[in-house]
Formats: C-alpha cells, sequence, structure tokens
C-alpha cells in the first residue's frame, strides 16, 4: 500500500464522531466512535479527535490527508464552521486551522451532505457523471450538486441545501424563518407524525413507534393502504422540490440516500412517475433516479475522497 495515498475520513454527527481510513475508495479500518455528547465545548473534543487521529497514523503511517464532513455550514477555503448542529459550543471553531496544527497534515473541512454527495460522485452512483443532485433524507434533509463537474458550493459556500427549498410557501416558518421547507414535510420526524395522524383519523390506534419510516416499509411491503398512501404522499412532496431542481439544474441524475431512502421501490416508483409528470423532454428524457451507493460510510468517504483531491492526489483509481 506504501505507494498510494491512504486518508483519513471523519463524519461529524449531531451524537458521534465516526473515524475511518480510506484505500482506493474502501474503508480498511473505522475507529471507535466518539461520543459528541460528553463535551461541554469544542478544544476537548477537538483533542480527543486528533487522539483518534494519532492511534490510526501509527497503524496507518501512509496517511496523507484529513477530512472531515460536519453537519452546518462551512467557509470551505478556510475550513471555519459557524456553527454545528446539535453540539454544544461549537460556532465559528476554526476546524481546518486547529488540526492542521495539531497533525501537521493537509485538512479539509466540508459539510456533511456535500460529503455524501462526493461520495456517490467520485466513487458511486454517480461515478463518471457532470451534472447530478444528490439528496440524503433522514432527521434532516440535507443535498449536494454537480454542475458541469464541480461542487456547487455558491458565493459563501452554503449552496445546496435542498431540504430548506419550499413546497409551501404558505407553509409553516421553518428553523431558519424560511416558509414551507422540505426538511419540514419529510424528515423521520415529520412522515412518523403523518402517519400517526392518518391511523389514527382512520381509527386505528398505533404508537407513535409504530409510524416511523422503518415500520411504515414493513406495513407498506404487507399491502397496508395507509402506509402505501403515505409513501405516495411522500414522494409527492418529494417530486415538488427535485422537479424545481430539474428545471433549474437539468441534472443527469438524482441520487437518493439516508434511511428514509431504504423504502426502496415503495418511495422510488411513484417518486419517478410523479417527477417525470411534472418535467418536458429535454429534461426527462436521460433523468435518472438512482438510490445512493453508500449507506452510513458516505461522510466519511466523501471527507477522505475530497481531502485527497484537495491535496493534489489523483482519486480516479
Amino acid at each position: 500500500m506504501s505507494d498510494l495515498p491512504l486518508a483519513l475520513g471523519i463524519d461529524f454527527g449531531g451524537t458521534s464522531v465516526k473515524t475511518g481510513v480510506l484505500y482506493r475508495g474502501n474503508l480498511i479500518e473505522e475507529a471507535a466512535r466518539i461520543d459528541t455528547q460528553e463535551f461541554e465545548a469544542a478544544p476537548p473534543l477537538i483533542a480527543r479527535i486528533h487522539e483518534t487521529i494519532v492511534e490510526l497514523r501509527d497503524k496507518h503511517p501512509g496517511i496523507e490527508a484529513i477530512g472531515l464532513g460536519v453537519p452546518g455550514f462551512v467557509d470551505f477555503p478556510s475550513g471555519m464552521v459557524h456553527n454545528l448542529t446539535n453540539v454544544k459550543g461549537w460556532q465559528k471553531i476554526h476546524l481546518k486551522h486547529e488540526l492542521n496544527e495539531l497533525s501537521k497534515l493537509p485538512v479539509t473541512v466540508e459539510n456533511d451532505a456535500n460529503c455524501m454527495a462526493y461520495a456517490e460522485w467520485k466513487r458511486g452512483a454517480g461515478r463518471g457523471m457532470q451534472n447530478l443532485v444528490a439528496m440524503t433524507l433522514g432527521t434532516g434533509v440535507g443535498g449536494g450538486i454537480v454542475v458541469d463537474g464541480r461542487m456547487v458550493r455558491g458565493a459563501n459556500y452554503v449552496a445546496g441545501e435542498l431540504g430548506q427549498s419550499s413546497i409551501d410557501y404558505q407553509g409553516e416558518a421553518g428553523a431558519y424563518g424560511n416558509r414551507g421547507s422540505l426538511e419540514d414535510y419529510v424528515g423521520n420526524q415529520q412522515i412518523t407524525d403523518l402517519a400517526h395522524a392518518a391511523y389514527t383519523k382512520a381509527g386505528e390506534h398505533k404508537d407513535r413507534s409504530d409510524c416511523a419510516p422503518a415500520k411504515l416499509t414493513t406495513l407498506a411491503l404487507q399491502g397496508d393502504p395507509i402506509a402505501l398512501e403515505i409513501w405516495d404522499q411522500i414522494a409527492q412532496k418529494l417530486s415538488t422540490a427535485l422537479m424545481n431542481c430539474c428545471w433549474l439544474l437539468n441534472p443527469e441524475a438524482i441520487i437518493i440516500g439516508g434511511g428514509v431512502a431504504k423504502a426502496g421501490p415503495l418511495l422510488f416508483e411513484p417518486l419517478e412517475r410523479q417527477l417525470r409528470a411534472q418535467l418536458s423532454p429535454p429534461f426527462k428524457d436521460h433523468l435518472r433516479i438512482l438510490p445512493a451507493r453508500f449507506g452510513n460510510e458516505a461522510g466519511i468517504v466523501g471527507a477522505a475522497s475530497l481531502a485527497l483531491e484537495e491535496a493534489g492526489f489523483d482519486i480516479d483509481d
């Protein structure tokens, strides 16, 4: 392995930090997760992350770069984190500088959804494409955009927040004041709320835990009409947002991952049908709706791959 570079990918979630070593696009080792809730401020957590970096570098001396994906707004060139979702004490943290000083390696910091999009573009379902939209559906909705073979980051490096696009101009104000944001309709919690209300209205008593997306998938596969209708409604909401993306960006593919996407054909089939009904031939003739290749490892793979490329290595092996 010594003739080929390795990289560390760090997926910084709201509850835990996952770290892995990437070699030729494959994870060859993952470290024990770090519980973010054990830390009240950024410095001790950064120190703990550095300890993990040291441990993995001792075992894999060929590591040439470090990439981090974080759930928040990031100034990409400087690697300054404006804020982290659900993590205490993380406002305006110069994470790239801090870890560069500690590790003496090139460090790249990027939004976690952009890391997922990068992983799918470079090594996953979108490999070889020049124009794509990637979306991750889970507790929230994240996204990343590639246009003409380049990641779209925007004037302040925060482009691609598909979950904050509106599907109802009269909808409730979201976390950022924007009305009717997609995330407020198709996140895990919102799907559970929708299903629970539908079963209650139909006179069927179900605990909220029985209305979560995974349970809805099981019920729908068994032919439950309410569960099938819920997935159809979710597909309709998604198709509205993605229709706007298609008219604006004309992508080759839309790649969808995250826990909600595990519904498979229950989500993808009505989504494709409803989306294509809203598009003209030049926008839909070559459009592909694809499940993501990567699951929970997408953040690590994307962050590590991006770090290698930013450090000047050719990752198209």
